[in-house]
């Protein structure tokens, strides 16, 4: 008779995530997990196959739970402009706040992680092209309700938004960068017209 498992797998893979977003791959050993997790090692690795697996599953979580957000924001029907606006001030908002000194757990793995590990580079890659062509297709409509001149490269527009909001991400990990972002977000408004 097989033995049902005596914790829940996605419970599990949410505290792993949480852990790993705040120490990073490196950082967190296997009896950090166990201890954390409080479940033996045999069952991570039977579970998930190992701390790596585990990583991978827990960013893949992470981008399930933040990449839709966006896309859910900038797919709505009307103008787009005041969109993309909102969401560059919610980006320096949440960067600002006192809680966001985990950063973004893409960024941190890209930082770590992306130049030596192919299976975290393609889900950083993944998440990065996603959100510019999320943000292409918006500027893309913007333009065409006539938001943005015509002369406009929404592509480079969405490329230059892709950088800023990750180096948003990086700097929020730095103490006193507040009058940074915001400076930073004024020229990032302006560049959008």
């Amino acid at each position: 008779m097989a033995r049902t498992k005596e914790f829940d797998p996605d419970t599990v893979l949410r505290r792993a995530l949480e852990l790993f977003w705040e120490r990073g791959y490196d950082a967190t050993s296997m009896s950090d997990l166990v201890e954390h997790l409080g479940i033996a090692k045999a069952s991570i690795y039977a579970t998930f196959g190992g701390k790596r697996e585990l990583y991978l599953k827990s960013l893949e979580r992470y981008l399930e739970s933040t990449d839709p957000v966006i896309m859910a924001e900038l797919s709505q029907p009307g103008p787009v402009m005041p969109a993309v606006r909102a969401l560059v001030e919610r980006f320096i908002r949440e960067a600002s706040s006192p809680d966001s000194y985990l950063g973004c757990m893409v960024v941190n793995s890209a930082v770590e992680m992306a130049r030596r590990d192919e299976a975290v580079a393609r889900l950083v890659e993944s998440s990065w092209a996603h959100l510019e062509t999320t943000l292409n297709s918006a500027l893309l409509r913007a333009r065409s309700q006539g938001e943005l001149s015509m002369e406009s490269d929404p592509r480079a527009l969405a490329r230059f938004l892709l950088v800023f909001f990750q180096g948003i991400r990086v700097l929020e990990r730095t103490p006193d960068s507040a009058a940074r972002l915001r400076d930073a977000a004024k020229i990032a408004v302006s560049a959008l017209g």
